[in-house]
């Protein structure tokens, strides 16, 4: 194959990573570009997004993983770029104008190291060869030593490695390759360290994804981990991933159990990131993510007015007076109306919602949670 045949499929596989398929607006969701490459969102450090090209450098993979259709065991067609190949395509988009930066990852090509080895290499000649000084995101494969993690580091703006699963008994049920502390959370540690504050590599943003549903894991579990992942590694991100039914084992858990309607996986995605929201920008504490009896989120209703439900002690909040923590709780007030709220009332006492410009739904929602004395 040529190097466009090879990348149209290696781009195409790519789509089974859903990190940043789900978010709060239209700009956080990836995009496939007119010629078929997946293009995604990343949040630029002056405000806005802008575009990665996003591929594997192979889906040539040696793992058994059971959730991924790229498993060593499926019949697909498999090719591999040249790390050269990698970094002259990336750079036609660069003089084009196409792209913001670039999002490399791999299957596992005959072994962990061998596979930074190669992912390393593009990143380098883009660096060195071409000079680029922008954005590239470089995916760490599990298993990976302690010095090809740093060479990663040494070359990206960010590094990421699936931590999959929360926790070894869930990991085993979806791999008979993969030892979960050793693959899994000991590469996290280290990035952790290389880029903890007062490190030579602190501007290095590390983030992590879960893939959410293919083993029997609860959203518990996983929002355990996800403040764990926060408040001790300090990592930057923690993305969802749904396991899309039909293309695993049909021995894992997540093939075996019985959703109450097709889009089921795709809404707990969904949910999860707006656990994730309300911890990173709302202050939620862990105590205050409402989990149900069988230790999961509830489909049917966001989490933010479960909490409320659940806490009418809390409400009504006094839209004039309160702090910006309880004016976040209200059902119906983000970041930008509290913001707004904030500097209002400065000048002058607000009678009304009307005077925030919430119409509609939102208007009659965030009623009957505050008032104006």
């Amino acid at each position: 194959m040529d190097t466009i045949e090879k990348l149209k499929i290696l781009s195409d596989d790519s789509r089974y990573d859903l990190a940043c398929a789900c978010g709060t607006t239209k700009d956080d969701r990836r995009k496939r570009g007119l010629d078929g490459k997946w293009l995604y969102p990343v949040a630029l450090p002056n405000g806005g997004y802008s575009i990665l090209l996003k591929t594997l450098l192979s889906n040539a993979c040696t793992n058994d993983c059971k959730y991924c259709p790229l498993r060593s065991e499926t019949n697909v067609r498999r090719c591999t770029l040249q790390p050269d190949e990698v970094a002259n395509v990336f750079m036609e988009y660069i003089r084009r104008k196409k792209v913001f930066g670039l999002f490399l990852s791999s299957a596992v090509i005959s072994n962990p190291d061998y596979t930074m080895d190669r992912i390393n290499a593009a990143a380098r000649i883009v660096r060195y060869k071409h000079n680029y000084k922008g954005y590239i995101h470089l995916k760490v494969i599990p298993g990976a030593s302690d010095a090809a993690i740093e060479d990663s580091i040494s070359l990206a703006s960010a590094v990421s490695l699936n931590i999959e699963t929360p926790g070894k008994k869930h990991l085993n049920a979806l791999s008979n390759k993969k030892e979960y502390m050793n693959d899994i959370i000991r590469p996290l540690k280290l990035m952790s360290k290389l880029t903890g504050q007062g490190m030579r590599r602190s501007n290095i943003k590390c983030t992590t994804q879960f893939i959410v549903g293919a083993s029997d894991e609860t959203d518990s579990e996983i929002i355990q981990y996800m403040f764990n992942l926060y408040n001790r590694l300090k990592f930057e991100r923690v993305y969802f991933s749904a396991y899309q039914k039909g293309l695993g084992h049909p021995d894992i858990p997540g093939e075996v159990r019985a959703l109450p309607s097709p889009n089921s996986m795709f809404m707990r995605e969904h949910r999860l990131y707006q656990v994730d929201f309300l911890v990173r920008k709302y202050g939620f504490l862990k105590d205050d993510i409402p989990i149900d009896s069988s230790g999961n989120l509830r489909l049917d209703k966001n989490p933010k007015e479960v909490w409320a439900e659940n806490h009418p002690e809390f409400f009504p909040v006094r839209i004039n007076t309160s702090d910006r923590e309880a004016l976040l709780k209200v059902p119906g007030l983000g970041i930008k109306t509290t913001g707004m709220i904030l500097k209002m009332r400065r000048q002058k006492r607000i009678a009304s919602l009307e005077d925030l410009d919430i119409k509609g739904r939102k208007l009659k929602k965030t009623k009957q949670y505050v008032i104006f004395d």
